[in-house]
């Protein structure tokens, strides 16, 4: 039994080349493409990176043209993945790599974790997938993996914990291979050593060196510091209609979802004649409301609990921008939390 060892780096190499997931940004490792991937996987599922990385190749092909892009472009393309200080931190590196590096990403993990927004996880899978060099890329699916394989009880939040497993996988790595051996420690987190106690180790070619295993431990692993509760906010959302124009308004330079387009909302769960009178007040001249079907959406330190209505004005009040909704859908990137409430002009052109 070896726990994470140089005993691991030939099975789970060969497993790994027996059959990894296709993925689009494997095919053609450019490290551009490596780079934009690694940083729409943060926080997102796979299958929901998919079909926004084609997209988002087949508009900003390159650093130049993404250096190049109006914020209106790569926000919208965006749209939907959440976190959007990613984005706001790509758009800020390629002006960046541009303007010192001559619009190629630095074949150097110094310098690209110098870059805003690249973090020692992402500057590791970089320099290792896309250039070749020796360094580990060490995140949540990795520090799991190690975790059993050690049978550590250290909380996987611990600091010391994640330098002290960055350590051990920068020593095994191979020279000849160091991004494959980064991407199948990866692929075995996010297909075999699952989260949540859910491990399928006996589809895992690491079995036999796992001390979580010997030791019946590895459904419990990796132990995690208990989180704090989220704070809940109610709001009240307003699908706001002038004529055939839908409001939308920006919401602040920083904080929550910071310089985003949203649906208007007003704090707290309000009756319909609580909402109308909060509008009046505000010089609203609200024709109709109607209930919306209530929804929830969770952000990492909050959730929003929402009820909504649908409301037609006779006049556009000030503070909000009118746009229609083919524009809505088209040019302004708005934040998935409002999306259950726009399907009463989904159809509309």
């Amino acid at each position: 039994m070896s726990g994470v060892s140089p005993a691991i780096v030939a099975p789970l190499l060969a497993w790994y080349d027996e059959g990894h997931r296709d993925l689009p940004w494997r095919a053609v490792p450019t490290p551009y493409r490596v780079w934009v991937s690694e940083i729409m996987l943060q926080q997102t599922r796979v299958e929901a990176v998919r079909s926004y990385f084609d997209r988002w190749m087949q508009a900003l092909p390159d650093i130049p043209a993404l250096a190049a892009a109006d914020e209106a472009v790569y926000m919208k393309l965006w749209e939907g993945l959440g976190y959007y200080s990613r984005v706001r931190n790509l758009h800020r590196a390629a002006c960046e790599v541009c303007e010192q590096y001559g619009g190629e990403l630095p074949a150097d993990y110094a310098k690209l974790l110098a870059l805003p927004g690249v973090g020692e996880y992402t500057a590791g899978a970089v320099a290792s997938i896309a250039f070749g060099l020796p360094v580990p890329a060490v995140d949540g699916n990795v520090l799991r993996v190690a975790a059993r394989l050690d049978n550590d009880l250290t909380p996987i939040t611990d600091a010391g914990y994640k330098k002290r497993t960055r350590a051990r996988f920068a020593a095994l790595m191979p020279a000849d291979r160091p991004g494959d051996l980064n991407q199948a420690l990866m692929e075995l987190g996010a297909t075999v050593c699952l989260p949540n106690g859910a491990p399928r180790c006996a589809d895992c070619p690491l079995q036999h060196l796992c001390l979580g295993c010997h030791h019946g431990n590895a459904a419990m692993l990796p132990v995690r510091a208990a989180k704090k509760a989220r704070r809940v906010e109610n709001r009240t959302v307003l699908l706001a209609r002038c004529g055939p124009l839908v409001g939308i308004r920006r919401r602040p330079a920083k904080g929550l979802l910071a310089g985003l387009w949203e649906l208007p909302a007003l704090a707290g769960h309000l009756s319909p004649e609580e909402a109308r009178a909060a509008l009046a007040a505000q010089g609203w001249q609200v024709q109709k409301l109607l209930s919306l079907r209530p929804a929830k959406h969770i952000f990492t330190h909050v959730e929003w609990h929402m009820n909504g209505y649908y409301i037609e004005l006779a006049t556009p009040p000030d503070g909000l921008t009118f746009v229609s909704p083919a524009a809505l859908r088209a040019d302004y990137a708005l934040p998935s939390a409002f999306r259950a409430f726009l399907s009463v002009i989904e159809e509309e052109t």
